[in-house]
């Protein structure tokens, strides 16, 4: 049943990759759906981090549909417009990393002291990084796709340790759509500074 449950897991994911890459609205739907499934599936294999980043996911899907959808103006916080792709500024990544680092050592602090998992270190570390690539991604910044590149290197390793081929197969062809999506953005970004 687990396997099943993997193999749908995988076919949402791919889906939510394609949504991802074209910059749609609708991966917001798919990243509802797909850690929902996922949660079933990291649960059986012990990576209890994945567990709660999924929990994340859920939460961050709803709030990144409204973010892409009715974006709020910085200039009087109550104009709506829907979210451009934008870069990612210095101050944003100061306070990028500085979260990342305490999210990464309390996650796996936590995974050390309340679970038996045997990669506590590296699961929270794929999990803290993910953490900001969501956020990253709901504010539609375009570095985001750097975050996930690393993210999905580093997760397929984790995963085909742990058993789950599919899975690993699935973020090793996430890592090469990072670097296509980043190209993608990249000319969706530059379309919008001409509209300008």
């Amino acid at each position: 049943m687990s396997e099943f449950i993997e193999i749908l897991g995988v076919i949402v994911g791919f889906i939510y990759l394609w949504l991802e890459y074209k910059a749609s609205i609708y991966l917001w739907l798919t990243s509802i759906i797909m850690p929902a499934i996922y949660l079933f599936v990291y649960f059986d294999v012990g990576l209890y981090a994945d567990v709660a980043i999924n929990i994340y996911y859920l939460i961050i899907g709803a709030y990144g549909w409204m973010s892409w959808r009715y974006g709020i103006s910085r200039r009087n916080g109550t104009e709506k417009y829907e979210l451009k792709i934008s870069h990612t500024s210095r101050s944003q990544w100061l306070q990028l990393l500085i979260v990342y680092i305490v999210i990464h050592f309390a996650i796996s602090l936590l995974l050390i002291n309340f679970t038996d998992t045997d990669v506590p270190w590296f699961n929270g570390l794929t999990s803290a990084l993910s953490i900001i690539g969501m956020w990253m991604l709901a504010k539609k910044l375009i570095e985001q796709w750097f975050v996930w590149f690393v993210v999905d290197i580093l997760s397929a390793v984790l995963y085909f340790y742990k058993g789950l081929e599919l899975t690993a197969l699935l973020y090793s062809v996430y890592a090469i759509v990072a670097i296509l999506g980043y190209k993608k953005w990249n000319k969706l970004l530059q379309k919008q500074y001409a509209k300008k």
